[in-house]
């Protein structure tokens, strides 16, 4: 089954700790640490038709289908008070959703895509790692994770 790692609000999927635990073979690790299921951890992307738990009943996701849109910076309401809170939350990894949406209006959806695998793969070594990785787990190399990207944004 496809991943589809270009979540409708902006976020890159490829990064999500889920979607690296799954490539890796780790999602039952991960849903203990997490206390959850391991099947409710099985994800695809949110653009795909195979959602963790706590995406599933995405606002965002849910809203751009309705309009029959890929993203939210399709739509005419770019961004939206909604988009804007999720941008702002305690989360360090919605930080980068406006910028994202704008690069994504700028260069397309692949384009961007392209680009995000380079972003969230190691600089040293080449294994893609997660938002709030801080090394490598196959180098050690120090990893430009979302907590510092989140500070060199506007």
């Amino acid at each position: 089954m496809e991943h589809r790692f270009d979540a409708p609000c902006g976020l890159y999927c490829g990064a999500c700790p889920t979607i690296q635990a799954g490539r890796k073979g780790n999602l039952a690790d991960l849903a203990k640490r997490w206390e959850m299921e391991p099947g409710d951890l099985v994800c695809r992307g949110c653009l795909s038709d195979t959602t963790a738990a706590f995406c599933r009943d995405c606002d965002f996701r849910s809203c751009t289908r309705a309009k029959g849109i890929r993203n939210c910076s399709e739509c005419d309401t770019f961004p939206c008070e909604e988009l804007s809170k999720f941008r702002n939350d305690d989360a360090p990894h919605h930080s980068v959703v406006l910028s994202n949406l704008a690069r994504i209006r700028e260069v397309g959806p692949e384009s961007w895509l392209a680009e995000q695998r380079v972003r969230w793969s190691c600089p040293s070594c080449g294994e893609p790692f997660a938002w709030y990785d801080a090394k490598c787990v196959n180098c050690g190399a120090v990893l430009f994770d979302c907590r510092a990207e989140e500070k060199t944004l506007p």
